[in-house]
Protein backbone atom coordinates (compact mmCIF):
# COMPACT_ATOMS: atom_id res chain seq x y z
CA UNK A 1 0.00 0.00 0.00
CA UNK A 2 1.29 3.46 -0.84
CA UNK A 3 1.09 6.37 1.58
CA UNK A 4 2.80 9.69 1.98
CA UNK A 5 4.73 10.90 4.99
CA UNK A 6 4.16 14.45 6.13
CA UNK A 7 6.28 16.36 3.61
CA UNK A 8 9.25 18.32 4.92
CA UNK A 9 8.06 21.70 3.64
CA UNK A 10 4.82 21.32 5.59
CA UNK A 11 6.66 19.92 8.60
CA UNK A 12 9.13 22.81 8.69
CA UNK A 13 6.36 25.37 8.26
CA UNK A 14 4.44 23.90 11.20
CA UNK A 15 7.65 23.62 13.21
CA UNK A 16 8.64 27.26 12.76
CA UNK A 17 5.26 28.44 14.00
CA UNK A 18 5.15 25.85 16.80
CA UNK A 19 8.53 26.67 18.32
CA UNK A 20 7.54 30.32 18.53
CA UNK A 21 4.53 29.65 20.76
CA UNK A 22 6.60 29.46 23.97
CA UNK A 23 10.06 30.85 24.81
CA UNK A 24 11.70 27.47 25.52
CA UNK A 25 10.98 26.35 21.96
CA UNK A 26 12.57 29.34 20.27
CA UNK A 27 15.88 28.59 18.60
CA UNK A 28 15.62 24.83 19.06
CA UNK A 29 17.77 23.32 16.30
CA UNK A 30 16.83 19.84 15.16
CA UNK A 31 20.34 19.09 13.92
CA UNK A 32 21.79 19.88 17.35
CA UNK A 33 19.09 17.77 19.04
CA UNK A 34 19.89 14.80 16.79
CA UNK A 35 23.60 15.22 17.48
CA UNK A 36 22.91 15.29 21.23
CA UNK A 37 20.79 12.13 21.04
CA UNK A 38 23.71 10.36 19.35
CA UNK A 39 25.86 11.01 22.46
CA UNK A 40 23.44 9.08 24.70
CA UNK A 41 24.85 5.61 25.52
CA UNK A 42 22.97 2.60 24.16
CA UNK A 43 22.32 1.44 27.74
CA UNK A 44 19.98 4.43 28.14
CA UNK A 45 18.08 3.96 24.86
CA UNK A 46 14.49 2.92 25.46
CA UNK A 47 13.96 1.27 22.07
CA UNK A 48 17.10 -0.85 22.50
CA UNK A 49 16.05 -1.92 26.01
CA UNK A 50 12.57 -2.93 24.83
CA UNK A 51 13.85 -4.92 21.86
CA UNK A 52 16.46 -6.67 24.02
CA UNK A 53 13.79 -7.60 26.59
CA UNK A 54 11.61 -9.03 23.83
CA UNK A 55 14.43 -11.18 22.46
CA UNK A 56 15.40 -12.41 25.94
CA UNK A 57 11.82 -13.07 27.07
CA UNK A 58 12.06 -10.62 29.99
CA UNK A 59 9.38 -8.36 31.44
CA UNK A 60 10.78 -4.92 32.33
CA UNK A 61 9.33 -2.80 35.15
CA UNK A 62 8.34 0.85 34.80
CA UNK A 63 6.49 3.12 37.27
CA UNK A 64 4.68 6.41 36.74
CA UNK A 65 6.20 9.46 38.44
CA UNK A 66 6.70 13.19 38.07
CA UNK A 67 7.03 16.33 40.23
CA UNK A 68 7.36 20.05 39.50
CA UNK A 69 11.00 20.90 40.25
CA UNK A 70 14.06 19.56 38.44
CA UNK A 71 16.11 18.62 41.51
CA UNK A 72 13.15 16.94 43.20
CA UNK A 73 12.25 15.07 40.01
CA UNK A 74 15.81 13.79 39.68
CA UNK A 75 15.79 12.63 43.30
CA UNK A 76 12.46 10.87 42.72
CA UNK A 77 13.71 9.02 39.64
CA UNK A 78 16.99 8.05 41.31
CA UNK A 79 15.02 6.65 44.25
CA UNK A 80 12.81 4.56 41.94
CA UNK A 81 15.92 3.45 40.07
CA UNK A 82 17.71 2.25 43.21
CA UNK A 83 15.18 1.54 45.94
CA UNK A 84 12.40 0.61 43.51
CA UNK A 85 14.62 -1.50 41.22
CA UNK A 86 12.91 -0.03 38.13
CA UNK A 87 14.27 -1.16 34.76
CA UNK A 88 12.80 1.83 32.90
CA UNK A 89 12.02 5.30 34.19
CA UNK A 90 9.12 7.66 33.48
CA UNK A 91 8.60 11.36 33.46
CA UNK A 92 4.90 11.98 33.97
CA UNK A 93 3.91 15.42 32.69
CA UNK A 94 1.72 17.80 34.73
CA UNK A 95 -1.91 18.55 33.84
CA UNK A 96 -1.34 22.17 32.77
CA UNK A 97 1.33 21.16 30.25
CA UNK A 98 -0.95 18.42 28.92
CA UNK A 99 -3.44 21.15 28.04
CA UNK A 100 -0.74 23.45 26.63
CA UNK A 101 -1.35 25.92 29.48
CA UNK A 102 2.29 26.79 29.97
CA UNK A 103 1.78 30.03 31.89
CA UNK A 104 -0.20 28.20 34.56
CA UNK A 105 2.53 25.57 34.66
CA UNK A 106 5.04 28.40 35.18
CA UNK A 107 2.94 29.70 38.06
CA UNK A 108 2.92 26.18 39.51
CA UNK A 109 6.71 26.03 39.36
CA UNK A 110 6.96 29.38 41.17
CA UNK A 111 4.52 28.26 43.87
CA UNK A 112 6.38 24.96 44.24
CA UNK A 113 9.69 26.78 44.72
CA UNK A 114 8.07 28.95 47.38
CA UNK A 115 6.44 26.00 49.13
CA UNK A 116 9.56 23.80 48.72
CA UNK A 117 7.34 20.94 47.51
CA UNK A 118 5.63 20.02 44.27
CA UNK A 119 2.30 21.77 43.74
CA UNK A 120 1.94 20.25 40.27
CA UNK A 121 0.92 16.67 39.52
CA UNK A 122 3.86 16.06 37.20
CA UNK A 123 6.96 17.48 35.53
CA UNK A 124 6.40 20.64 33.42
CA UNK A 125 8.92 19.72 30.72
CA UNK A 126 8.04 22.51 28.28
CA UNK A 127 8.65 25.16 30.92
CA UNK A 128 11.93 23.63 32.04
CA UNK A 129 13.01 23.51 28.40
CA UNK A 130 15.76 21.50 26.77
CA UNK A 131 18.46 22.31 29.40
CA UNK A 132 16.15 21.25 32.24
CA UNK A 133 15.21 18.03 30.46
CA UNK A 134 18.86 17.22 29.83
CA UNK A 135 19.60 17.67 33.51
CA UNK A 136 17.02 14.96 34.21
CA UNK A 137 18.04 12.50 31.50
CA UNK A 138 21.75 12.87 32.28
CA UNK A 139 21.22 12.30 36.01
CA UNK A 140 19.88 8.72 35.73
CA UNK A 141 21.38 5.55 34.28
CA UNK A 142 18.20 3.89 32.96
CA UNK A 143 16.20 4.64 29.77
CA UNK A 144 13.54 7.26 30.35
CA UNK A 145 10.13 7.86 28.74
CA UNK A 146 7.75 10.83 28.53
CA UNK A 147 4.26 9.84 29.80
CA UNK A 148 1.40 12.30 29.76
CA UNK A 149 -2.09 12.59 28.22
CA UNK A 150 -1.83 15.42 25.71
CA UNK A 151 -4.06 15.89 22.65
CA UNK A 152 -1.52 18.31 21.12
CA UNK A 153 1.93 17.08 22.18
CA UNK A 154 3.98 18.65 19.40
CA UNK A 155 5.98 21.18 21.45
CA UNK A 156 6.33 18.69 24.30
CA UNK A 157 7.79 16.15 21.86
CA UNK A 158 10.20 18.70 20.36
CA UNK A 159 11.57 19.75 23.74
CA UNK A 160 11.73 16.32 25.42
CA UNK A 161 13.31 14.48 22.49
CA UNK A 162 15.87 17.27 22.20
CA UNK A 163 16.24 16.92 25.97
CA UNK A 164 17.41 13.31 25.78
CA UNK A 165 14.27 11.29 26.36
CA UNK A 166 14.26 8.20 24.12
CA UNK A 167 10.61 7.18 24.28
CA UNK A 168 7.40 9.15 23.85
CA UNK A 169 3.97 7.86 24.81
CA UNK A 170 0.53 8.60 23.35
CA UNK A 171 -1.45 8.97 20.15
CA UNK A 172 -4.08 11.04 18.39
CA UNK A 173 -6.95 8.81 19.57
CA UNK A 174 -5.73 7.47 22.91
CA UNK A 175 -4.62 10.88 24.18
CA UNK A 176 -7.74 12.67 22.99
CA UNK A 177 -10.96 10.66 23.28
CA UNK A 178 -10.33 9.38 26.87
CA UNK A 179 -8.77 12.65 28.07
CA UNK A 180 -10.40 15.66 26.39
CA UNK A 181 -13.96 16.84 25.80
CA UNK A 182 -13.84 19.32 22.93
CA UNK A 183 -10.77 18.49 20.84
CA UNK A 184 -11.78 17.40 17.30
CA UNK A 185 -10.40 13.99 16.43
CA UNK A 186 -9.02 15.18 13.07
CA UNK A 187 -7.02 17.89 14.84
CA UNK A 188 -5.47 15.53 17.38
CA UNK A 189 -4.63 12.96 14.68
CA UNK A 190 -3.00 15.72 12.60
CA UNK A 191 -1.07 17.00 15.63
CA UNK A 192 0.16 13.52 16.47
CA UNK A 193 1.14 13.00 12.84
CA UNK A 194 3.67 15.74 13.46
CA UNK A 195 4.95 13.91 16.58
CA UNK A 196 5.35 10.68 14.63
CA UNK A 197 7.06 12.46 11.72
CA UNK A 198 9.45 14.12 14.18
CA UNK A 199 10.23 10.67 15.60
CA UNK A 200 10.69 9.38 12.05
CA UNK A 201 13.16 12.17 11.26
CA UNK A 202 15.25 11.20 14.29
CA UNK A 203 15.10 7.58 13.10
CA UNK A 204 16.18 8.52 9.57
CA UNK A 205 19.17 10.31 11.09
CA UNK A 206 20.35 7.31 13.08
CA UNK A 207 18.56 7.97 16.39
CA UNK A 208 16.33 5.14 17.65
CA UNK A 209 13.25 6.56 19.42
CA UNK A 210 10.50 4.36 20.87
CA UNK A 211 6.83 5.28 20.41
CA UNK A 212 4.08 3.86 22.60
CA UNK A 213 0.35 4.45 21.98
CA UNK A 214 -1.64 4.48 25.23
CA UNK A 215 -3.38 1.11 25.51
CA UNK A 216 -5.77 1.30 28.50
CA UNK A 217 -7.88 4.21 27.12
CA UNK A 218 -10.39 5.03 29.90
CA UNK A 219 -9.22 2.07 31.98
CA UNK A 220 -12.81 1.17 32.86
CA UNK A 221 -14.37 -2.03 31.48
CA UNK A 222 -12.73 -1.54 28.08
CA UNK A 223 -13.24 -4.69 25.97
CA UNK A 224 -9.95 -5.92 24.48
CA UNK A 225 -11.14 -5.52 20.89
CA UNK A 226 -11.69 -1.78 21.34
CA UNK A 227 -8.28 -1.02 22.84
CA UNK A 228 -6.68 -3.33 20.26
CA UNK A 229 -8.35 -1.52 17.35
CA UNK A 230 -7.12 1.85 18.65
CA UNK A 231 -3.61 0.45 19.23
CA UNK A 232 -3.45 -0.96 15.69
CA UNK A 233 -4.62 2.32 14.14
CA UNK A 234 -2.16 4.43 16.13
CA UNK A 235 0.62 1.94 15.41
CA UNK A 236 -0.05 2.09 11.66
CA UNK A 237 -0.19 5.90 11.67
CA UNK A 238 3.15 6.02 13.53
CA UNK A 239 4.86 3.56 11.20
CA UNK A 240 3.64 5.56 8.19
CA UNK A 241 5.66 8.54 9.41
CA UNK A 242 8.89 6.60 9.79
CA UNK A 243 8.68 5.27 13.36
CA UNK A 244 10.52 1.93 13.69
CA UNK A 245 10.21 1.03 17.40
CA UNK A 246 6.56 0.65 18.38
CA UNK A 247 5.20 -0.61 21.71
CA UNK A 248 1.52 -1.53 21.81
CA UNK A 249 -0.25 -1.73 25.15
CA UNK A 250 -3.23 -3.23 26.91
CA UNK A 251 -4.76 -2.42 30.29
CA UNK A 252 -5.57 -5.25 32.70
CA UNK A 253 -9.26 -6.19 32.50
CA UNK A 254 -9.23 -8.54 35.46
CA UNK A 255 -9.85 -12.08 34.19
CA UNK A 256 -6.56 -13.97 33.89
CA UNK A 257 -7.56 -15.94 30.79
CA UNK A 258 -9.04 -12.97 28.92
CA UNK A 259 -6.05 -10.78 29.74
CA UNK A 260 -3.53 -13.35 28.51
CA UNK A 261 -5.66 -13.98 25.41
CA UNK A 262 -5.76 -10.22 24.83
CA UNK A 263 -1.97 -9.88 25.01
CA UNK A 264 -1.39 -12.86 22.70
CA UNK A 265 -3.96 -11.58 20.19
CA UNK A 266 -2.54 -8.03 20.31
CA UNK A 267 0.89 -9.17 19.16
CA UNK A 268 -0.55 -11.46 16.47
CA UNK A 269 -2.95 -8.80 15.17
CA UNK A 270 -0.24 -6.14 15.09
CA UNK A 271 1.97 -8.22 12.82
CA UNK A 272 -1.05 -9.08 10.64
CA UNK A 273 -2.19 -5.50 10.13
CA UNK A 274 1.28 -3.97 9.92
CA UNK A 275 2.21 -6.42 7.18
CA UNK A 276 -1.14 -5.75 5.48
CA UNK A 277 -0.15 -2.07 5.36
CA UNK A 278 3.16 -2.98 3.76
CA UNK A 279 5.46 -2.58 6.78
CA UNK A 280 8.26 -5.05 7.35
CA UNK A 281 11.06 -2.98 8.91
CA UNK A 282 9.76 -2.41 12.45
CA UNK A 283 10.36 -3.58 16.02
CA UNK A 284 7.17 -4.59 17.83
CA UNK A 285 7.07 -4.85 21.61
CA UNK A 286 4.22 -4.95 24.13
CA UNK A 287 3.34 -3.35 27.44
CA UNK A 288 0.84 -4.54 30.05
CA UNK A 289 -0.72 -1.97 32.38
CA UNK A 290 -1.57 -3.14 35.87
CA UNK A 291 -5.16 -2.52 37.00
CA UNK A 292 -6.28 1.00 36.01
CA UNK A 293 -9.62 1.03 37.86
CA UNK A 294 -10.54 1.60 41.49
CA UNK A 295 -8.14 0.22 44.10
CA UNK A 296 -8.83 -0.97 47.67
CA UNK A 297 -7.90 1.64 50.28
CA UNK A 298 -6.28 -1.03 52.44
CA UNK A 299 -2.61 -1.24 51.41
CA UNK A 300 -2.37 -4.99 52.02
CA UNK A 301 -5.31 -5.56 49.68
CA UNK A 302 -3.82 -3.12 47.15
CA UNK A 303 -0.63 -5.23 47.03
CA UNK A 304 -2.77 -8.20 46.02
CA UNK A 305 -4.11 -6.24 43.03
CA UNK A 306 -0.55 -5.23 42.08
CA UNK A 307 0.67 -8.84 42.35
CA UNK A 308 -2.21 -10.06 40.18
CA UNK A 309 -1.25 -7.59 37.46
CA UNK A 310 2.40 -8.56 37.72
CA UNK A 311 1.47 -12.23 37.28
CA UNK A 312 -0.53 -11.59 34.13
CA UNK A 313 2.25 -9.47 32.64
CA UNK A 314 4.78 -12.29 32.95
CA UNK A 315 2.46 -15.13 31.94
CA UNK A 316 1.38 -13.20 28.85
CA UNK A 317 5.01 -12.51 27.87
CA UNK A 318 4.62 -8.74 28.03
CA UNK A 319 7.91 -6.98 27.34
CA UNK A 320 7.09 -4.30 29.92
CA UNK A 321 4.68 -3.82 32.79
CA UNK A 322 3.48 -0.43 34.07
CA UNK A 323 3.44 -0.71 37.84
CA UNK A 324 0.90 0.65 40.29
CA UNK A 325 1.41 1.59 43.95
CA UNK A 326 -0.47 0.68 47.17
CA UNK A 327 -1.60 4.34 47.38
CA UNK A 328 -3.72 4.28 44.19
CA UNK A 329 -6.96 4.80 46.12
CA UNK A 330 -5.53 7.90 47.85
CA UNK A 331 -4.08 9.90 44.93
CA UNK A 332 -0.48 10.57 43.91
CA UNK A 333 1.76 8.05 45.68
CA UNK A 334 4.82 8.90 47.75
CA UNK A 335 8.16 7.80 46.32
CA UNK A 336 8.27 5.14 49.03
CA UNK A 337 4.86 3.73 48.03
CA UNK A 338 5.87 3.82 44.37
CA UNK A 339 9.02 1.86 45.17
CA UNK A 340 6.98 -0.65 47.19
CA UNK A 341 4.75 -1.33 44.17
CA UNK A 342 7.87 -1.89 42.06
CA UNK A 343 9.48 -4.27 44.56
CA UNK A 344 6.22 -6.19 44.94
CA UNK A 345 6.06 -6.56 41.16
CA UNK A 346 9.76 -7.47 40.99
CA UNK A 347 9.28 -10.36 43.39
CA UNK A 348 6.34 -11.75 41.41
CA UNK A 349 8.14 -11.32 38.07
CA UNK A 350 11.20 -13.12 39.46
CA UNK A 351 9.15 -16.03 40.82
CA UNK A 352 7.28 -16.52 37.54
CA UNK A 353 10.19 -15.89 35.20
CA UNK A 354 10.70 -19.57 34.34
CA UNK A 355 7.03 -20.54 34.30
CA UNK A 356 4.97 -20.79 31.13
CA UNK A 357 1.26 -20.40 30.57
CA UNK A 358 0.05 -23.32 28.49
CA UNK A 359 -2.50 -22.11 25.95
CA UNK A 360 -5.39 -24.57 25.91
CA UNK A 361 -7.98 -25.11 23.18
CA UNK A 362 -10.53 -23.11 25.21
CA UNK A 363 -8.03 -20.31 25.60
CA UNK A 364 -7.29 -20.30 21.89
CA UNK A 365 -11.02 -19.84 21.31
CA UNK A 366 -10.97 -16.62 23.34
CA UNK A 367 -7.95 -15.41 21.34
CA UNK A 368 -9.80 -16.05 18.09
CA UNK A 369 -12.96 -14.42 19.49
CA UNK A 370 -11.02 -11.20 20.19
CA UNK A 371 -9.57 -11.35 16.68
CA UNK A 372 -13.05 -11.69 15.14
CA UNK A 373 -14.22 -8.65 17.11
CA UNK A 374 -11.20 -6.59 16.08
CA UNK A 375 -11.75 -7.59 12.44
CA UNK A 376 -15.32 -6.26 12.63
CA UNK A 377 -14.06 -2.87 13.80
CA UNK A 378 -11.09 -2.65 11.43
CA UNK A 379 -13.17 -3.74 8.43
CA UNK A 380 -15.57 -0.88 9.21
CA UNK A 381 -12.68 1.60 9.53
CA UNK A 382 -11.19 0.59 6.18
CA UNK A 383 -14.62 0.57 4.53
CA UNK A 384 -15.65 3.99 5.84
CA UNK A 385 -12.32 5.45 4.74
CA UNK A 386 -12.34 3.75 1.34
CA UNK A 387 -9.10 2.04 2.32
CA UNK A 388 -7.58 5.07 4.10
CA UNK A 389 -7.23 4.28 7.76
CA UNK A 390 -7.00 7.89 8.95
CA UNK A 391 -10.17 9.03 7.16
CA UNK A 392 -11.84 5.77 8.18
CA UNK A 393 -11.01 6.30 11.85
CA UNK A 394 -12.56 9.77 11.89
CA UNK A 395 -15.64 8.47 10.03
CA UNK A 396 -15.91 5.45 12.35
CA UNK A 397 -16.01 7.64 15.45
CA UNK A 398 -18.53 9.94 13.78
CA UNK A 399 -20.75 6.94 13.03
CA UNK A 400 -20.16 5.26 16.39
CA UNK A 401 -18.74 2.23 14.57
CA UNK A 402 -15.73 2.72 16.87
CA UNK A 403 -16.75 3.77 20.36
CA UNK A 404 -14.82 3.98 23.65
CA UNK A 405 -16.75 3.32 26.88
CA UNK A 406 -17.00 6.11 29.47
CA UNK A 407 -14.87 8.57 27.47
CA UNK A 408 -15.55 12.33 27.95
CA UNK A 409 -15.04 13.39 24.31
CA UNK A 410 -18.01 14.93 22.50
CA UNK A 411 -16.60 13.22 19.38
CA UNK A 412 -17.24 9.81 20.92
CA UNK A 413 -20.75 8.34 20.89
CA UNK A 414 -20.32 6.75 24.32
CA UNK A 415 -23.22 4.37 23.71
CA UNK A 416 -21.36 1.12 24.30
CA UNK A 417 -22.13 -0.50 27.65
CA UNK A 418 -19.72 -3.25 28.67
CA UNK A 419 -20.11 -5.56 31.66
CA UNK A 420 -18.64 -8.80 32.96
CA UNK A 421 -19.93 -12.26 32.26
CA UNK A 422 -20.16 -14.96 34.92
CA UNK A 423 -16.42 -15.68 34.68
CA UNK A 424 -15.36 -12.03 34.81
CA UNK A 425 -14.64 -11.62 31.08
CA UNK A 426 -15.61 -8.18 29.76
CA UNK A 427 -18.47 -8.47 27.27
CA UNK A 428 -20.75 -6.01 25.49
CA UNK A 429 -24.27 -5.44 26.83
CA UNK A 430 -25.25 -2.56 24.53
CA UNK A 431 -23.15 -2.12 21.40
CA UNK A 432 -24.63 1.24 20.38
CA UNK A 433 -23.50 1.64 16.76
CA UNK A 434 -20.36 -0.46 17.17
CA UNK A 435 -19.51 -2.40 14.03
CA UNK A 436 -19.94 -5.83 15.62
CA UNK A 437 -21.56 -8.61 13.63
CA UNK A 438 -24.78 -10.34 14.72
CA UNK A 439 -22.99 -13.59 15.56
CA UNK A 440 -20.48 -11.74 17.77
CA UNK A 441 -23.26 -9.94 19.64
CA UNK A 442 -25.19 -13.20 20.05
CA UNK A 443 -22.10 -14.69 21.72
CA UNK A 444 -21.85 -11.69 24.10
CA UNK A 445 -25.57 -11.84 24.98
CA UNK A 446 -25.40 -15.57 25.73
CA UNK A 447 -22.44 -15.02 28.07
CA UNK A 448 -24.23 -12.22 29.92
CA UNK A 449 -27.42 -14.27 30.25
CA UNK A 450 -25.37 -17.01 31.94
CA UNK A 451 -24.34 -14.51 34.59
CA UNK A 452 -27.85 -13.12 35.00
CA UNK A 453 -29.19 -16.63 35.54
CA UNK A 454 -26.48 -17.43 38.10
CA UNK A 455 -27.24 -14.23 40.03
CA UNK A 456 -31.03 -14.53 39.80
CA UNK A 457 -31.53 -11.16 38.13
CA UNK A 458 -32.00 -9.68 34.67
CA UNK A 459 -29.15 -8.28 32.61
CA UNK A 460 -29.29 -4.57 33.39
CA UNK A 461 -27.27 -1.37 33.74
CA UNK A 462 -26.93 -2.09 37.46
CA UNK A 463 -24.45 -4.83 36.59
CA UNK A 464 -22.24 -2.23 34.87
CA UNK A 465 -22.20 -0.07 38.02
CA UNK A 466 -21.57 -3.10 40.22
CA UNK A 467 -18.62 -4.19 38.06
CA UNK A 468 -16.96 -0.75 38.10
CA UNK A 469 -16.69 -0.79 41.90
CA UNK A 470 -16.14 -4.52 42.36
CA UNK A 471 -12.35 -4.64 42.82
CA UNK A 472 -12.31 -1.73 45.26
CA UNK A 473 -14.87 -3.74 47.28
CA UNK A 474 -12.92 -6.98 47.19
CA UNK A 475 -14.19 -8.83 44.10
CA UNK A 476 -13.98 -8.86 40.30
CA UNK A 477 -17.57 -9.49 39.22
CA UNK A 478 -20.08 -7.11 40.84
CA UNK A 479 -22.33 -9.72 42.42
CA UNK A 480 -25.48 -8.64 44.32
CA UNK A 481 -25.02 -8.80 48.08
Amino acid sequence: MSFNKLDMDTFNQIREELLGTWPTGQGLELEEAIAYQKTIPESKNFAVAMQRASKQGKTLLQPRAGVALIADHINLLKYLETEGEADLLPTTIDAYTRLNRYQEAANGIARSLEAKTSLLNGFPAVNHGVPGCRQVTEAVSKPIQVRHGTPDARLLAEITLAGGFTSFEGGGISYNIPYAKKVPLKKSIDDWRYVDRLTGIYEENGVHINREPFGPLTGTLVPPFISHAVALIEGILALREGVKSITLGYGQAGNLFQDIAAMISLRELAHEYFLREGFEDYELTTVFHQWMGGFPEDEAKAFSVISWGASVAVLSNADKVIVKSPHEAMGIPTKEANAQGLRCTRQMVSMLRDQKFLVSEDHREEIEQIKREVKCIMDAVYSLGNGDIEAGTIAAFEAGALDIPFAPSMYNHGKILPMRDNDGFIRVFNKGNLALSDDVMAYHRDKLEERAKAEGRKVSFQMVTDDIYAISKGGLVGRPR
